[in-house]
């Protein structure tokens, strides 16, 4: 006999969107998808998965602070998913790791801020200051470029290594006189008083982008079912995100104790776009990126792109 109460939450389901369940989960009565996500603005969408989430499927969300870390966890398979940003997916896949790109994640999600009433307004004032930047990071490349288009070269800053959580108390103590940060640092910095916007660095052939979803080669080989359905809820919770934004706050302050203040700026600024699509410009600004890298010398090879960007699944989910 059906149970009624699981037909009824079946339906419940579809009336959002979520396609049934695969085989997997049929096979074994359940599943625990492990995803790792970054304490960033724009990494919040695994945050709203269990909203979406099927009958029998839970999502551990783990939580890291570098991109790189993140990254070495879906190499490890210490997470099924990750969510970072694709400067890291790149030095990953360029060094020979089973690193694949399934998604898009978010775009934008950055800023170039300086001290409040500084002389540094432009990317060219930043000539001869201290400026902290992660390295390896997906804002490492943003900056560089945007300083070539302005005829700077990075040996014409002093680039001070800072993790993105610490960039708006060094630019408050005065150890640096500019940072290029991930949100929400960048909004804190100016609804606090303390920073000013030089520019969001989005003026380049990379356009917004920042990060992706990736996971483990073996992992798109022995297991698509999971990842076809993490990445249908994944384009729910992105479509539900980006229509009720008051909410997105709410998870933000909740889960990552971020400033209120600052999280309203960052999505008020339109500085944080939820994606789900790993469409044709988003596989040609992932090129043009890596193409940087190489240029910039970071990477000593490109990545296998014909094994590196997937968008099987993202295909699949868009049809």
């Amino acid at each position: 006999m059906i149970n009624r109460r699981r037909l009824l939450a079946g339906a419940s389901l579809a009336a959002v969107g979520t396609l049934a369940a695969p085989s997997i989960l049929r096979a074994q009565g359940g599943q625990t998808v492990k995803m790792g996500a970054l304490r960033l603005v724009h990494s919040m969408p695994p945050h709203f998965y269990a909203q979406f989430a099927p009958p029998g499927l839970k999502i551990e969300i783990i939580t890291f602070d570098s991109p790189t870390d993140c990254k070495n966890a879906v190499v490890t398979k210490s997470v099924d998913l990750g969510t970072f940003g694709i400067a890291a997916g790149i030095l990953g896949a360029a060094a020979g790791e089973p690193v694949v790109v399934v998604g898009a994640m978010s775009n934008r999600g950055m800023g170039v801020i300086s001290k409040a009433g500084s002389d540094i307004k432009t990317i060219k004032d930043l000539k001869g200051k201290k400026v902290g930047i992660w390295p390896g990071s997906t804002q490492e490349v943003f900056i560089f470029e945007r300083m070539r288009m302005e005829g700077l070269t990075p040996k014409d800053i002093t680039s001070v290594r800072v993790p993105f959580g610490e960039m708006p108390a060094m630019l408050a103590r005065g150890d640096i006189d500019a940072y290029v940060g991930a949100e929400p640092g960048p909004a804190l910095s100016i609804t606090s008083g303390v920073g000013q916007l030089v520019e969001y660095p989005y003026g380049t052939a990379m356009g917004g982008l920042n990060m992706i979803i990736g996971t483990n080669e073996e992992t798109v080989t022995k297991n698509p079912d999971m990842i076809r359905t993490m990445l249908k809820i994944h384009r729910q919770a992105v479509e539900f995100m980006s229509a009720n934004k008051p909410a997105v706050v709410e998870m933000t302050v909740q889960k990552l104790g971020a400033n209120r203040a600052a999280v309203e700026q960052a999505l008020g600024a339109d500085n944080v776009e939820y994606v789900w699509k790993l469409d044709d410009k988003v596989q040609g600004q992932a090129k043009t990126y890596a193409q940087h890298m190489l240029e910039l010398k970071q990477i000593r090879a490109l990545p296998k792109f014909d094994v590196f960007l997937n968008p099987k699944f993202s295909n699949e989910i868009a049809s």
